[in-house]
């Protein structure tokens, strides 16, 4: 059974910094693609970034791109979101989600993360 858990949610000012980390067991997790995503009161869950199996690629929403960097440390079964520079419109509950393959690519939407994680809760204060 895969099990998905993020944590390091929490407050922030704006302009701040946060890192989530998200541990996976279950299957190989040095076989599958990683990814964030975030779902902000009254909206749709929306993509956040993605990493390959390696740690090689990576991919980020154009809200995102240059402030939150996403990695992974396949020894620690571990995949981390370092979130600077938050704005108030970053909060949001942050869903990490384990790759049904790979490689993950945003045309797949949701149909490309095969577990979830029950999300971690980000605020960030004005």
């Amino acid at each position: 059974q895969v099990h998905v858990v993020e944590s390091g949610g929490g407050l922030v000012q704006a302009g701040g910094s946060l890192r989530l980390s998200c541990a996976a067991s279950g299957r190989t997790f040095s076989s599958y693609a990683m990814g964030w995503f975030r779902q902000a009161p009254g909206k749709e869950r929306e993509f956040v970034a993605a990493v390959s199996y390696s740690g090689e690629i990576t991919y980020y929403a154009d809200s995102v791109k240059g402030r939150f960097t996403i990695s992974r440390d396949n020894a620690k079964n571990t995949v981390y979101l370092q979130m600077n520079s938050l704005k108030p419109e970053d909060t949001a509950v942050y869903y990490c989600a384990q790759g049904a393959g790979s490689y993950y690519y945003t045309q797949m939407g949701d149909v490309g993360m095969d577990y979830w994680g029950k999300g971690t809760l980000v605020t960030v204060s004005s």
